[in-house]
């Protein structure tokens, strides 16, 4: 049976699975329940000085029948006292010695207040500190959250003081609400950072409310930008999680990975990308916290099939995967391929490929048990293999994308430029139009 035990800069816990800081970590109620179902650890939510927070707080993307593809959040930092936050740290840790227990931190930018709540929270025996320089709203109009990740030397500055006085692991967060994420992950390792988490929410507004023509959410009519979350965001995490694990300067740099995650297979697709360990907000704020037990088995069964014993064993797998455009093979060519038995005729991928696409897929009369039918055609010396017709389709595994042209020479742009290479002709998918 696979081993799930997950380290991140030394802190161990014993499945990659934690709660991230935010509402379902607020107090040691849900987090001693988290803990139950078999969350491997907690980011409590972040303490510093105590807010308001407003009432009407949470908006949501919905996608059809799918619910909160997209969640949005303009609430602040823990609304409790200091000391209850701190109290309750300790209690949690004390009769949950094997989970992680982290503490997520934010305070005003001056030295002396970072080193007293560092010394505060270590106090409580919490496993380490998650810096939180994500909050893209509220906490930002005052000089802190994405204030301070958006500038790569304000980040290191607070990193380093934190460090003078930190005695465990210090997780730096990340706010993906920048250019180029690995100019903040460089600096958060300059600065001594254990450790980084990605990705803290994005700057959004959720939408209108059309019928009654205000926000969402809306306080009294009005709204404001908030943290976007949720499945949506997974893809965005994904990229940013690689550019890091990839980057030269930031190689051996632990990562805990944040984002959209819902399931074993999205925790998966962090690890394989380089992350040690993961967050879930979003997922347990919709399911409530009993989705770990299925996250738990699914992982363990998907490593047993795959042959993995431990996380180490594919984290960062397919991260070599991952290249720059100009280093793609362009003499790799792909053709949609069409499986009738289980086509539905809704012509679909015609309509998307010839409005959408590149005008590679026609309509003729096809023999079907001796009536005539309308079906989808491929028109293979035209078909690019860009994916549409496969993406759209109703029906799974109908269409699928074939390899053909195999025996090319790999050649990619960078080296076509250089002229080691030659690129084989191309699809004509271009009509002259008459004049």
């Amino acid at each position: 049976m696979a081993d799930l035990t997950a380290n991140l800069a030394g802190i161990i816990s014993p499945n990659p699975f934690w709660l991230g800081s935010g509402p379902p970590t607020n107090t040691y109620g849900q987090v001693a329940r988290a803990f139950d179902y078999g969350w491997g650890g907690a980011v409590w939510k972040t303490v510093g000085e105590p807010i308001t927070n407003v009432y009407s707080r949470y908006g949501a993307w919905d996608r059809g029948p799918s619910k909160i593809m997209g969640f949005n959040n303009i609430e602040l930092i823990s609304d409790r006292p200091i000391e209850d936050n701190l109290k309750e740290l300790a209690l949690v840790k004390k009769r949950y010695p094997k989970h992680s227990v982290i503490a997520s931190l934010m305070v005003e930018t001056k030295r002396e207040t970072w080193h007293d709540i560092v010394k505060r929270t270590e106090d409580t025996g919490v496993d380490g500190l998650e810096l939180n320089f994500g909050c893209p709203h509220g906490m930002s109009e005052r000089g802190m959250g994405s204030a301070v990740g958006q500038v790569p030397e304000y980040c290191q500055q607070i990193v380093e003081w934190v460090k003078e006085v930190a005695r465990t692991p210090v997780i730096v967060k990340l706010t993906p609400n920048v250019g180029n994420i690995v100019f903040p992950a460089r600096a958060a390792k300059l600065g001594g950072g254990d450790a980084v988490s990605l990705i803290n929410t994005i700057n959004s507004i959720m939408g209108i409310d059309l019928d009654n023509l205000n926000p969402k959410p809306n306080v009294g009519g009005k709204g404001s930008h908030g943290g976007y979350c949720g499945p949506a965001v997974r893809p965005i995490a994904l990229n940013m999680v690689s550019a890091i694990s990839t980057d030269p300067e930031c190689q051996g740099l632990p990562i805990s990975g944040i984002g959209g995650i819902s399931t074993w297979r999205d925790a998966a697709e962090f690890i394989l990308l380089g992350s040690n360990n993961v967050q879930v907000c979003t997922a347990a704020m919709h399911y409530g916290f009993r989705i770990v037990e299925d996250m738990i088995d699914g992982l363990s069964n998907w490593m047993d099939e795959k042959g993995f014993e431990t996380l180490d064993d594919f984290r960062g797998l397919m991260s070599p995967n991952i290249s720059r455009w100009e280093n793609l093979n362009l003499n790799y060519h792909t053709m949609a391929k069409i499986d009738y038995d289980k086509c539905i005729d809704c012509h679909l991928c015609y309509a998307a490929c010839e409005d959408g696409a590149h005008q590679s897929i026609r309509l003729a009369h096809h023999d079907v048990n001796g009536s005539q039918k309308l079906r989808a055609e491929i028109i293979e010396d035209s078909c690019v293999g860009c994916n549409l017709c496969s993406l759209v389709c109703p029906v799974p595994e109908c269409i699928e994308m074939v390899q053909v042209r195999e025996g090319f020479e790999s050649v990619s742009w960078s080296q076509h430029m250089d002229g080691k290479g030659e690129i084989a002709a191309r699809p004509d998918h271009y009509v002259d139009v008459e004049e």
